[in-house]
């Protein structure tokens, strides 16, 4: 057993037994305070010099991840892998890629960050494995091995069967097709045909990550076995990719068409059959089970993909004891999400009135997105905009979640050209779709070769053209950067008792480029954003107090004595306390 868990076992021993401590003191569990960073372990930091991120790499800057303020990481795959899916398509769930390092350098990973009092999380991919795991090799050579009904299969249709559609048809092997229209994510039919089966495996992504069958009970042991294998390391829980994805239905009907194409040509479908099904939620109850039984409040984060605030309520269970953190990606990803105080103050009031008391986790960037300081940038105003973006974040009552780069601006480097696409999306779907390498690039440490990232010139993706302004060390000795106000906004939020725990009042409901919100404490805090380019009143309703400014994005704010009848500039934040 990793020490951090004896440490915190024996505790839990010491009260089994009878014995108390002189004074009981009830904190809330870590997570829900938590501000998460999202680390690409590909793109952070190369140790070894072979232009791909590692390990070593990774726990070379956890001091970077302290001085910023932060205090949990969310590593994406580190297994072994292929590839394809650059680690989403895992060989083995208990190792680490040669690649990135050894067990021993992700156990070093995890003792340096937990002295740092950085909480680790990883990804792990229930829905799917590789073509090359061992179960799926041993799963594919027949129909009547051991790991035979591991993944899900099916004869098939024959092809002149009525109904077939042109995806269908455009699939036949032996006469057969397969069985539904159901579509790979990726593009094209999510059925791939096995001749020494005769029959079609499915893979909701792509056609090398086969769909595990979740109604197998030994599945379930198997990847539960996986993640036990990482908490007794002391890992401090997971984040769940494509969670939603585990079942299908076992009729296999179609999935209903909605009208018009995707990028990659095909018809867009009503996920009814292939996704979000209840069953999920068993499956979720029994893995919160499985991991409360271990110390330290471990927990659960899910890639929940909801269109509504509302829809993220049964990710948490009935009784809270399914996911503790579902992603609340809608603000940021949404069908309509724009730069716009109307749009965000409804979903800051959605998380606030329609998750029952819950914890919301608000993610504005990721490494399936462009990066929001283009999406909700103008082209003029990036870095002003982007503060508003990392205040919205950050002030709320929500547990927050960024990704490497964002706080300097790291910006969207999408390829112009076919041959330079390294995502395998990007390589099918262009040019309507160009892949996800754009917010994948090397993270900018420097002004130096490569950024800081690499001493090999030839990087896995090639370094953004602005790493020589925008990067780490050039942000972190001008006081007016985005950088520094990330960290002000992380301190306040670790420091400051009302942005920590209190409620959240919305003031001034109806203005149309100002959105305004008092966390209440002993001591409340007031966060005005003007979403406009040009200069706005603030409206607070809060006028007479003694204030003093926490954090402002512009200097004349900071000389304001009143609240009410101040001027926000354009694109501005200001934080301030006041007694009432």
């Amino acid at each position: 057993m990793h020490p951090r868990c004896r440490f915190l076992a024996g505790l839990a021993l010491l009260a089994t037994c009878g014995l108390s401590f002189a004074a009981t003191v009830v904190r809330d569990p870590w997570w829900k305070h938590a501000s998460i960073l999202e680390i690409y372990p590909r793109s952070y930091a190369d140790s070894n010099g072979d232009g791909t991120g590692d390990l070593d790499g990774i726990t070379a800057h956890l001091d970077d991840v302290s001085r910023l303020g932060v205090d949990t990481i969310w590593l994406t795959p580190m297994y072994p892998s292929p590839q394809v899916d650059f680690g989403y398509d895992i060989a083995d769930y208990r190792s680490v890629d040669p690649r990135y390092g050894t067990l021993a350098d992700m156990d070093r990973l995890i003792a340096q960050a937990h002295r740092r009092h950085i909480h680790v999380l990883l990804d792990m991919v229930l829905n799917h494995t590789s073509d090359k795991h061992p179960w799926f090799m041993a799963s594919a050579a027949s129909r009547d091995n051991p790991k035979a009904d591991w993944y899900v299969w099916n004869d098939g249709l024959d092809a002149a069967s009525p109904g077939v559609t042109p995806l269908q048809k455009r699939n036949v092997h032996d006469g057969k097709v397969p069985p539904n229209n159901w579509q790979s994510m990726f593009g094209g039919s999510a059925w791939t045909w096995v001749p020494a089966r005769k029959q079609f495996y499915y893979h909701r992504f792509y056609a090398q990550q086969p769909d595990l069958n979740w109604r197998n009970p030994a599945v379930e042991k198997a990847m539960f076995d996986a993640m036990r294998f990482w908490l007794d390391r002391g890992v401090d829980g997971f984040r769940l990719d494509a969670i939603s994805t585990l079942f299908e239905d076992p009729q296999l009907r179609n999935d209903p068409e909605r009208g018009g194409t995707n990028p990659f040509g095909d018809p867009n479908l009503d996920y009814r059959y292939s996704d979000k099904l209840p069953e999920v939620h068993d499956v979720m109850r029994r893995l919160r089970a499985m991991v409360d039984t271990y110390p330290g409040d471990r927990v659960l984060v899910g890639e929940t993909y909801e269109p509504t605030t509302a829809n993220l309520v049964p990710w948490y269970g009935r009784h809270n004891d399914e996911l503790q953190l579902p992603m609340d990606l809608l603000p940021g990803f949404g069908w309509g999400a724009r730069f716009d105080a109307r749009w965000f103050r409804q979903h800051l009031q959605d998380a606030q009135t329609q998750l029952k008391g819950e914890r919301t986790l608000l993610v504005f960037d990721n490494h399936d997105n462009p990066r929001s300081i283009d999406r909700f940038g103008d082209g003029t105003h990036d870095v002003a905009r982007a503060r508003i973006v990392a205040a919205l974040l950050l002030t709320n009552r929500g547990v927050a979640m960024t990704y490497y780069g964002a706080p300097i601006g790291m910006t969207t480097s999408t390829p112009t050209r076919k041959e330079d696409v390294r995502d395998p999306v990007g390589i099918t779907g262009w040019p309507k779709e160009k892949g996800r390498d754009g917010e994948r690039t090397p993270m900018q440490w420097n002004a130096g070769p490569q950024a800081g990232f690499s001493s090999n010139p030839d990087t896995w993706l090639p370094v953004a053209a602005n790493y020589r302004t925008v990067n780490v060390a050039s942000e972190l000795a001008d006081p007016s950067s985005l950088l520094q106000w990330y960290r002000k906004l992380l301190a306040l939020r670790r420091d400051n008792a009302a942005l920590r725990d209190g409620a959240m009042t919305f003031v001034d409901t109806s203005n149309p480029d100002v959105l305004t919100y008092v966390r209440e404490g002993e001591t409340p805090v007031l966060v005005a954003m003007n979403f406009s380019g040009e200069p706005r009143p603030l409206a607070s309703g809060q006028a007479g107090h003694d204030i003093h400014t926490l954090a402002a994005s512009d200097a004349s704010l900071a000389r304001a004595t009143t609240l009410d009848g101040t001027t926000l500039p354009p694109y501005s934040v200001w934080v301030v306390s006041f007694q009432r």
